[in-house]
């Protein structure tokens, strides 16, 4: 399960920035505040790749604080590389939180941006030497498989025509206006009413490219149950409000998730991009336009991912009660 983290309109501007203009060689993103927020534009970029690592990205690499780092690698489209630096010794937390939330980061900025994603725990895998490295590594990896070359071209063809997933997504108002039917819309402002209905899933046509409600009758009332509801075998975007008591006290947080399943047709690769790239504006149209206010959101690949226990556990986190330095006995008392 990925960590419900989402990417922030700051770094949305930013990243948009770095995919206008060639003058910026890179953006490093944090996590603050429960959102992927922008840090630093790496302006202007030099010469060559080697130069801009040295002077640019090199005095940001900290010993023991995580950091996604995203640059401009290749002259061609895609030309970023998104990189996830952790380092053995960063925090216990912060290791966790960035490695679960790395998958989101390029998903939510549009992953047709991005040639290669690794990951790094040195700073000495951060030189040009280091890039060097990981190009040879890729190098003596197996061919890609008939799906993913056919993922790539799909890719590559939206890049070039100017129509990439993260465009998209990012410029939605703008460029494209994502349809949702009167009946599906209606459903999230039942939804949003507070009344009998406590469940909504949503599912794009194909043809139509337009968001449809998913055929449905079901109200669950546990996450066990919610989970027998979604498909496990096509993705859907899901609204749940969960009733549930915890410590006493009953409470009805309002979930959005997001399921893609890994078993999902391989042979319509555009239509398995449109989830993706549609759900920033499914997310948009559900809060501005039907007017819910959600509280979390998560993304998984396969419902069976979807526990009770990890629902609460991110609704109700536990908190360390840290106690009080306790002075010790003198000898003898």
């Amino acid at each position: 399960m990925q960590s419900g983290i989402s990417a922030s309109q700051e770094l949305v501007s930013q990243f948009n920035d770095l995919l206008a203009s060639d003058r910026h060689f890179g953006l490093l993103v944090t996590i603050s505040s429960e959102q992927l927020k922008p840090l630093q534009l790496l302006t202007p970029a030099a010469s060559s790749f080697a130069s801009s690592v040295e002077s640019l990205l090199a005095p940001h690499i900290k010993p023991n604080e995580a950091l996604y780092i995203i640059l401009r690698r290749h002259p061609s489209a895609p030309a970023l590389v998104a990189v996830t630096y952790v380092p053995d010794t960063a925090p216990v937390r912060q290791k966790m939180l960035f490695a679960s939330t790395r998958l989101t980061l390029v998903r939510e900025l549009g992953s047709e941006h991005f040639r290669d994603t690794f990951f790094a725990t040195t700073a000495d895998e951060l030189t040009p030497a280091g890039f060097e490295r990981h190009d040879a590594h890729l190098a003596l990896e197996a061919p890609l498989t008939e799906e993913e070359q056919s993922l790539g071209a799909v890719r590559r063809a939206e890049q070039e025509a100017g129509m990439g997933t993260a465009v998209r997504e990012i410029h939605m108002s703008k460029n494209m206006p994502t349809q949702m039917d009167d009946d599906a819309l209606q459903a999230l402002k039942d939804l949003a009413a507070g009344g009998s209905r406590s469940l909504v899933m949503l599912k794009i046509n194909p043809d139509s490219e337009s968001v449809e409600l998913a055929p449905d009758d079901s109200n669950p009332s546990s996450i066990p149950e919610l989970v027998r509801a979604i498909s496990p075998s096509e993705p859907r975007f899901t609204f749940y409000r969960f009733t549930h008591t915890h410590n006493g006290s009953e409470s009805s947080p309002l979930l959005f998730i997001y399921s893609c399943p890994s078993s999902f047709s391989t042979k319509a690769i555009k239509y398995r991009m449109m989830y993706p790239l549609m759900k920033r504006a499914v997310l948009s149209i559900a809060e501005k336009d039907a007017g819910l206010t959600l509280d979390k959101k998560f993304e998984v690949e396969d419902v069976s991912e979807i526990t009770e226990q990890s629902i609460m556990d991110e609704l109700h986190p536990k908190v360390e009660v840290k106690k009080g330095f306790s002075r010790p006995k003198r000898p003898g008392r």
